[in-house]
């Protein structure tokens, strides 16, 4: 007796693979907007968080906001007492996603050289990418 083997033919095969393509392109767009998604909301996050520290700093500091150091754009006294670790903006490139700049006005376009605009001043401080009502300008 001899056993029939049964298999997929070509066309089968390849019924297969253009479905799974189409699923493919249906399902990597809405990964790279969850992607997108998460960045803002994790920069909003941090943005709550150094609004909050900034706040306690004023607070137990004889009203005094902390001061930046503009040479490596970091907060100088508030990490790790208020903080942490150094905030970090996931809307911006990773590489300036820690630096903080001078400012007394947020973005009004996407910038790609700091990650947090800080006013020495008032306190007020917002994230780079972002507009004044802390929403992500378009990169």
């Amino acid at each position: 007796m001899r056993s029939l083997r049964h298999a997929f033919s070509l066309v089968e095969i390849l019924i297969v693979v253009v479905i799974l393509g189409i699923l493919a392109s249906i399902v990597v767009p809405q990964f790279s907007k969850a992607v997108e998604n998460s960045s803002e909301t994790a920069t909003f996050d941090q943005l709550s968080r150094v609004r909050r520290a900034l706040t306690y700093y004023y607070a137990t500091n004889n009203s005094q906001y902390p001061v930046v150091d503009t040479a490596s754009g970091t907060w100088q006294g508030l990490i790790p007492d208020y903080v942490r670790e150094t905030p970090a903006n996931f809307w911006v490139p990773k590489n300036v996603s820690k630096k903080v700049v001078l400012g007394t006005t947020p973005d009004t376009a996407y910038q790609g050289d700091h990650g947090w605009v800080y006013d020495i001043a008032t306190g007020e401080v917002w994230a780079g990418g972002f507009d004044q009502y802390d929403n992500p300008l378009p990169r």
